[in-house]
């Protein structure tokens, strides 16, 4: 039997607006109370939703076997989150591959303190998972209640209300097959106090995980000659750049050669190329997938004076350390000095150190392209600490619902070289005098030499972010209408960001590194008023309205509203939808972080210069031909200067978007939804991918900036106001319970996005180009250089079962194939597989006080789909796809 539903519990209200839906008492008789739902800051029944939110429990990542929320953000449908990189920002979620800076990120409704670099986005590997009760996903945008910056949505980590007890847990993942990437869990909790007895509760909870490093050579088998070649990027088609042993040229001879190339170079640490050269390896250094440590800390103390006044005072730790890797340190030139090999060195070419003689030498100095075997994989330590302290306050004073709340976070952020980074002139200045071998490994003396010009350990990067708010909200009955009470919420909040962002001194010495010292200091304020009005016009028709000024300290007022609607003709059939309109203003990191005046870093994926090494198909690396006198290797089917950094020019973007859906019971148990959203942006900002540079190099020669020698300075590619951005698609959800049967209860739950729409406009009045299902025009910003992947299906199926203490459930996640890159040859045109995996858990609870689970990871052990995009090095999809295989997932709990 349902209880009644009192016009108290009808009614709270709070700025915080904390989605809980319907909770299941374990009593004989069901208790459906009203709730605060994600968007609204106006409770009532989960079921009343007007706006699509996707809701999945603590128990459930628990019950399908995950370990980090970056498993949850790659499965979700609406989510079009790419795998974390080595990048060290961590993990981010892109809900409709919007970007990871338009989906808002929230902990108990409330912000924490961004990625310290960026600013933008926050990283979601510093929540603790054992305090997590609930994620929420509010899949419609910009939203009046918590900051129209939300354009591509919210999602809300949501922590457990209160804990008594004693409880640890550790679970153990181990791939199939040999190598890295298994990973390790522990975490413990601990609660005091009976919040409806005593008043009070308090608890605390510690989780880590680690992951171990995979290297690419642990599975060879997904990068193999024959797989890259039938794509048409066999290993064997570059030639010149940094190798071990080192490719040289000379003054009159700029066709790069190699002392062991008839040797066939050395192996692991390289290969041989085309054109009497030798080749970095890959496969012998790259990371399939990197390593982290992850610490988080959360405690919760809540205070109850009585049925009207409760407080509640939460603080998070998060640290995170990612390791990221390159290959090894080069002779890339100091200061403009290039690696000079002088005849008097015992390691040139036919002299005393053993290098074999190399024909046409006549003594003149060599100018070397060395790649450091000897220092190994060149690793960055990324460090993360973010930390969140929030007061809330809530209560009720005379017809008043009242939530006031504090709120600060701090987020460090600190890069560090870890291993294999020496001094940049140091080395070159150890070429010159003979003391280091380019064309083998290091003698002791050699040996000793690196050692001593070794910037290991030194702290090449520094930032922080903070963000800083208050916030009060209030609300009442207005009048009784047809359908219930009309309900008014007010609401006002203020915040400060702040950022600080160095590059040490140390990146001038490192030059390998790519970076140049620079610093950026800047902060934004934000004040806001908002308004929320519930009209339940009849029991059937129930609105909303919304609307939400925010003032700016450096760009003004905007004012964005809201509305959304829900009409219930019959109990089995509802209708919903909402309007909205957006506004995001720049970062502080893109609008005010550093700006050097040359290039930053280098591009992801190789190419052919097109002014020094034309004549080829554009966007096709390798098909050009260098101009004379030039070194192809330094030109063509090689990684480029550009810069990256901020654009003081920038303007916000502003989005508008509707949804419209309905909610079906055509049978008992069963339960089916379609969402239909579509979302439209005005002067995106986004940095242009590497493709269109040279695709259409005539079109953005203006971005190609040159030196007086005609040489290429750098690609300018910092974030800009491009065009336009049209997003559309279908979500589906269906629910089923089958009937009770004597061996069980069966349940089957499929989510799944159909993406109808995702164009891109580059500039202003340029035609819209496509991105369904194919690599576009489509940017993921400051965070990647990996494309969005915008699948055209994508859903999660899941079949559960339970009798008993034993419970078992198989999940599918499924997406739909791509069409390639396909920048090579038309021989080589092809299409990208579909990606499955399966993943099935068993839970028993049948000892006391303990809970174990075990399951099996990608069941079928699937390969990564195959595809010849540029950027994908080792030739599968790695940022949409995982390579670890099958693997085992063991979990155990104890309660004390």
């Amino acid at each position: 039997m349902k209880k009644k539903i009192t016009s108290r519990s009808a009614f709270m209200l709070s700025s915080v607006s904390i989605a809980v839906l319907t909770l299941v008492n374990q009593v004989q008789a069901e208790e459906i109370q009203k709730v605060e739902v994600t968007g609204s800051s106006i409770r009532r029944l989960a079921t009343e939703a007007s706006l699509p939110v996707t809701m999945v429990t603590g128990e459930e990542l628990e019950k399908r076997g995950m370990t980090t929320l970056a498993d949850l953000m790659m499965a979700l449908p609406e989510s079009a989150s790419l795998a974390p990189s080595n990048a060290g920002s961590g993990t981010n979620i892109n809900l409709r591959g919007l970007g990871v800076n338009r989906t808002l990120v929230l902990l108990n409704g409330r912000r924490l303190a961004n990625e310290a670099i960026a600013d933008g986005y926050a990283n979601l590997d510093v929540i603790p998972m054992s305090a997590i009760a609930r994620v929420e996903i509010l899949r419609d945008g910009a939203s009046s209640i918590y900051g129209s910056d939300a354009i591509g949505g919210v999602v809300n980590f949501i922590t457990k209300r209160t804990f008594e007890g004693k409880t640890i847990s550790a679970q153990l993942v181990q791939p199939q097959k040999n190598g890295g990437a298994d990973e390790q869990r522990i975490s413990g909790t601990v609660g005091f106090g009976n919040l409806a007895q005593d008043g009070w509760n308090w608890y605390a909870t510690v989780d880590a995980h680690r992951r171990s490093r995979l290297a690419a050579s642990d599975r060879a088998e997904l990068s193999t000659n024959d797989i890259l070649t039938s794509i048409g990027r066999a290993p064997a088609l570059g030639s010149g750049g940094y190798s071990m042993p080192a490719n040289f040229t000379t003054a009159t001879n700029k066709n790069a050669q190699n002392p062991y190339y008839a040797s066939g170079c050395q192996s692991p640490y390289s290969i041989q190329g085309a054109k009497n050269t030798c080749i970095l390896n890959d496969a012998a250094y790259g990371s399939a997938l990197y390593g982290n440590e992850q610490v988080t800390f959360y405690t919760k103390f809540t205070k109850r004076f009585n049925e009207d006044h409760t407080l509640t005072v939460d603080y998070m730790r998060g640290q995170e350390y990612i390791l990221g890797t390159k290959n090894p340190t080069t002779s890339l030139a100091a200061n403009g000095v290039t690696a000079q090999l002088p005849s008097t060195s015992k390691w040139y070419p036919g002299g005393s150190g053993g290098v074999p003689a190399v024909a046409g030498l006549k003594g003149e100095p060599l100018t070397v392209t060395w790649s450091v075997a000897d220092l190994g994989l060149a690793t960055t330590k990324d460090k993360q600490v973010n930390q969140r302290i929030a007061v809330n306050d809530e209560g009720r004073i005379a017809s008043w619902d009242y939530k006031l709340g504090f709120v600060y976070g701090h987020s460090l952020r600190e890069n560090y070289y870890d291993s294999g980074y020496v001094s940049g002139a140091d080395l070159l200045k150890g070429i010159s005098n003979g003391t280091l071998n380019p064309f083998g490994l290091q003698d002791s003396a050699g040996l000793a030499y690196l050692k001593s010009i070794s910037v290991d350990g030194a702290l090449n990067r520094h930032s922080v972010s903070t963000f800083t708010g208050v916030d009060l909200t209030v609300s009442r009955e207005l009048s009784n209408l047809a359908g219930g009470p009309m309900m008014l919420a007010l609401g006002t909040d203020y915040h400060r960001d702040t950022t600080e962002d160095q590059k040490t001194d140390i990146t001038n010495i490192a030059t390998y590194a790519g970076a140049s010292p620079s610093f950026a200091k800047s902060s934004r304020n934000v004040a806001a008023a908002y308004a929320e009005l519930e009209v339940p016009l009849t029991k059937e028709l129930n609105l909303n309205f919304a609307v939400r000024d925010d003032h700016f300290s450096d760009f003004g007022n905007t004012i964005n509203p809201k509305a959304s609607f829900r009409y219930q003709p019959t109990k089995e059939l509802m209708f919903r939808g909402s309007a909205n309109t957006g506004f995001r203003a720049p970062t502080l990191f893109d609008r005010y972080g550093y700006r050097l005046p040359g290039a930053t870093t280098k591009t992801a994926a190789k190419w052919d210069d097109p002014v020094q090494c034309p004549g080829g198909t554009p966007g096709v690396a390798g098909t050009g031909k260098a101009l004379p006198g030039l070194v192809a290797s330094t030109v063509c089917n090689v990684t480029l200067p550009k810069q990256t950094g901020s654009n003081a020019d920038l303007q916000p973007e502003k989005s508008k978007g509707y949804t419209f859906g309905l909610v079906v019971e055509p049978l008992k148990n069963l339960t089916v939804s379609a969402d239909y959203w579509h979302i439209e942006m005005t002067d995106m900002l986004a940095n242009l991918p590497e493709q269109v540079y040279f695709t259409n190099p005539q079109k953005y020669a203006d971005l190609f900036v040159r030196n007086a020698d005609g040489s290429l300075a750098f690609i300018k590619n910092v974030t800009m106001n491009l065009g336009g951005q049209k997003a559309s698609g279908i979500d589906v959800s269906l629910a089923y319970a089958f009937p009770k049967t004597s061996v069980g209860n069966f349940k089957v739950k499929l989510d799944g996005t159909y993406l109808t729409q995702f164009d891109n406009q580059l500039e202003k009045d340029s035609p819209y180009i496509s991105n369904i299902g194919r690599f576009g025009a489509a940017s993921n910003g400051t965070t990647s250089s990996m494309p969005i992947i915008t699948f055209r299906w994508k859903h999660t199926l899941s079949f559960a079962w339970d009798r008993g203490d034993w419970a078992s459930q198989l999940t599918q996640n499924f997406n739909t194939g791509y069409h390639d890159q396909n920048l090579v040859a038309p021989e080589y045109f092809r299409d990208i597989e579909s990606y499955s995996i399966w993943n099935w858990t068993v839970n028993y609870r049948g000892f006391k006080n303990m809970a174990i689970s075990a399951g099996i990871s990608n069941l079928l052990n699937a390969r990564p789909p195959v595809t010849n995009h540029n950027a994908y090095t080792y030739g599968y999809l790695s940022s949409a796809a995982s390579p670890v295989g099958r693997a085992l997932n063991v979990r155990v709990s104890y309660d004390f």
